[in-house]
């Protein structure tokens, strides 16, 4: 994926701006938990002093206010209420479902006022999935392994107040039990992945799907079929939810 156009696009766009509104202002310090491309941590630059960029993998951001560290956030070697707060976005959706509330604890441990977070809203994971051409494993479209609503949200994060909820965008798709047994059989060949994304179970590298058989042709056209038809009377929802949590 072309990360430069992606950020481009209205869509995300819009999503970025509904986080600089969220995200309180007048603080010096800030926590990006799961940084990726640094694209958001620059951007919060804006509006601190310093921003620290944190991911799996040390990121690569090129800013005199952006200081980038190794890291995993359930498990963080940094002292309690090091920053005045931390925003996570885009990243509680792909954290181990036994890791998850351990994530969202130590974050609150290290935010001295807030945590801003961005989830996709409600998603439906059969939607997108792909297919392992290793083991044959359904991967969920893009690693996302958790799927998050205004209640789960406000159970992880019990402990503190959730100041504000906002709701941004369109949902990215949804299927049905037919639907997503008939894309399975047909190879899953409209799997959405993340550059690099491994198989959950067998951890090869996941690839684009194999070219498909005629009776996987018809599969996927039925599928696609189901959906189109569901779309027609399904309400529309959100894409994203941004949560803003206050610590005191």
């Amino acid at each position: 994926m072309d990360t430069s156009a992606y950020r481009s696009t209205q869509r995300e766009q819009d999503r970025i701006a509904d986080l600089a509104r969220l995200i309180p202002k007048g603080m010096a310090t800030l926590l990006d938990a799961g940084a990726l491309d640094g694209y958001l941590s620059v951007e919060m630059t804006k509006y601190f002093d310093t921003v620290t960029a944190l991911d799996l993998t040390r990121p690569e951001i090129d800013h005199e206010r952006v200081e980038t560290v190794q890291g995993d956030i359930t498990c963080l070697d940094i002292p309690d209420d090091a920053f005045d707060g931390v925003l996570c976005s885009e990243v509680l959706e792909h954290i181990p479902p036994e890791k998850l509330a351990a994530a969202c604890k130590e974050m609150v441990r290290v935010a001295r006022n807030f945590v801003l977070v961005g989830v996709p809203f409600r998603q439906d994971i059969r939607y997108g999935r792909i297919t392992c051409a290793a083991c044959g494993t359904k991967n969920p479209p893009w690693g996302h392994v958790n799927v998050l609503d205004k209640k789960k949200l406000r159970k992880l994060f019990a402990d503190v107040r959730c100041e504000e909820i906002s709701y941004v965008g369109k949902g990215i798709g949804r299927t049905n039990f037919i639907a997503a047994y008939l894309m399975d059989l047909a190879g899953n060949p409209y799997g959405a992945r993340s550059d690099g994304q491994t198989c959950m179970k067998c951890g090869a590298a996941l690839s684009d799907p194999v070219r498909p058989t005629l009776l996987q042709l018809i599969f996927s056209k039925i599928a696609c079929t189901i959906m189109s038809i569901q779309a027609m009377f399904s309400p529309t929802r959100p894409g994203w939810m941004h949560v803003l949590f206050m610590k005191h």
